[in-house]
């Protein structure tokens, strides 16, 4: 799984952590990165007569070549696959900044575009020998680095430097207050966060990077992470004859994630179409777990369309984080509701809570049977003031009046109430008493 790979490895004690790969969640309880251990796994040659069928995992090699009416793949050593029903999970590869692209061999030797475990390790130890790293991205993974990163900024003097264009982090994804206060909040993670700042060119001057951004000022450093998004991988569309959506991008598929009679699609690769939400592509864990279950469902008759709304959440560290759903978007009207925290309002203490460090596995399925909103009696809601400290709270994102994606900041566990509220596509007059079902006013 890849979530902990920027999230809780880097805030691991144990001095083996990028060997062993075994971490430490909020809650204490020490699990791997790996869903199954090898044993789990039937070599691949066995497969055919392992007596309840299995799973082969076939490393080392890379499917080149689909032919769609011969049910075939061709793999780059030349060895052909038959199969009945095929599954397409190829993922994406991580974005490049054009100004890194064009800088040359000596820019690109420092750079590390992040997405594997390889380019973990790879960090870690970068992050052990050098005096300055830069990430560019103020998305999920640019500031979750950063603040892994900033809290190594006080142990070892390491210079961490984050910046966006944006006028702030996550500035794609909250309204403008809170992603103002998150700015605030990675900066004293010790992060020199400089947003509004676009790239213009990466050169080498003696030792040392020099970014050049296009409003005249100058970072240097020693090493960058690009954290600019994700490409999806979709270069077998052309043999196979496959639809490429051209908004979103991603093999396109109908609800059911099928691409053609016999080949579906799952996980960052897919764009398919949500029931609820129309065309989209989403690129976040728990989205590759239920999309590749549905899938695997509709492989074998199943037949079942995408109504399941994803989850996706983000830590800045143990004690801030927030989960998500649905269409969240900066751009749409918003709606906040926010109360004061306590000490159970911690990403650390959900999981005490849940049991499991990542959060969607306890929430993946539910949804609950049933909210009732009472009839609205609150005053209006009020957008915070600049400089409060946003405990806890609920975000509304509302498309024609409708809710179509909502943000839980510090709380936690409540997803199940989410999905039914986006699931139902009900207009409300007052969102202070749909807040109220998240039980944002308990103590």
């Amino acid at each position: 799984m890849r979530p902990p790979l920027s999230k809780e490895l880097w805030f691991s004690d144990d001095p083996n952590v990028t060997e062993t790969l075994r971490f430490r969640q909020w809650n204490g309880k020490e699990r791997s990165i790996y869903f199954q251990p090898p044993s789990f796994y039937v070599p691949v040659r066995d497969l055919p007569y392992v007596e309840n069928g299995g799973v082969a995992v076939l490393c080392g090699k890379k499917v080149v070549h689909m032919d769609v009416r011969g049910s075939t793949v061709k793999l780059s050593d030349g060895t052909q696959i038959s199969y009945d029903k095929c599954l397409i999970a190829t993922g994406g590869s991580p974005r490049n900044l054009p100004a890194i692209e064009r800088a040359g061999k000596d820019v690109q030797q420092r750079l590390t575009l992040f997405r594997k475990i390889e380019d973990y390790k790879k960090l870690e130890k970068i992050s052990r020998e050098v005096k300055s790293i830069t990430i560019i991205g103020g998305g999920f993974l640019g500031s979750e680095l950063a603040c892994a990163l900033g809290r190594r900024a006080r142990s070892r003097g390491l210079e961490v430097i984050q910046l966006f264009p944006e006028n702030g982090n996550m500035g794609k994804v909250l309204p403008e207050y809170l992603s103002n206060w998150t700015t605030e909040k990675v900066r004293r993670e010790g992060v020199n966060v400089m947003p509004n700042a676009v790239v213009k060119s990466v050169s080498v001057s003696g030792k040392r990077l020099v970014i050049k951004l296009k409003d005249g000022r100058k970072v240097e450093t020693d090493h960058i992470v690009a954290a600019v998004g994700l490409e999806p991988n979709v270069e077998l569309a052309k043999s196979a004859g496959l639809e490429v959506d051209s908004d979103f991008g991603g093999f396109r598929v109908n609800a059911e994630l099928q691409a053609r009679s016999n080949i579906w699609v799952a996980g960052d690769a897919a764009c398919f179409y949500d029931i609820k939400l129309g065309r989209r592509r989403v690129e976040h864990h728990d989205h590759a777990v239920v999309s590749g279950r549905l899938a695997g469902e509709n492989m074998t008759g199943a037949a079942k369309p995408y109504w399941h709304q994803s989850m996706f959440w983000s830590d800045l560290g143990p004690n801030v984080g927030y989960e998500a759903i649905g269409l969240v978007d900066s751009s749409l009207p918003t709606v906040g509701v926010f109360a004061k925290a306590t000490a159970k309002d911690t990403p650390k203490s959900a999981t005490e809570q849940s049991g499991t460090g990542i959060r969607s596995e306890s929430e993946t399925e539910a949804e609950a049977s049933e909210v009732h909103v009472s009839p609205g009696s609150s005053p209006a809601p009020q957008v915070p003031k600049q400089g409060e400290d946003y405990g806890k709270g609920v975000i509304f994102y509302l498309r024609d009046k409708v809710v179509v994606g909502i943000v839980l900041w510090n709380i936690f566990n409540r997803m199940p109430i989410a999905r039914k509220i986006i699931k139902d596509g009900e207009e409300h007059e007052d969102l202070n008493e749909v807040a109220k079902l998240f039980n944002i006013h308990e103590d």
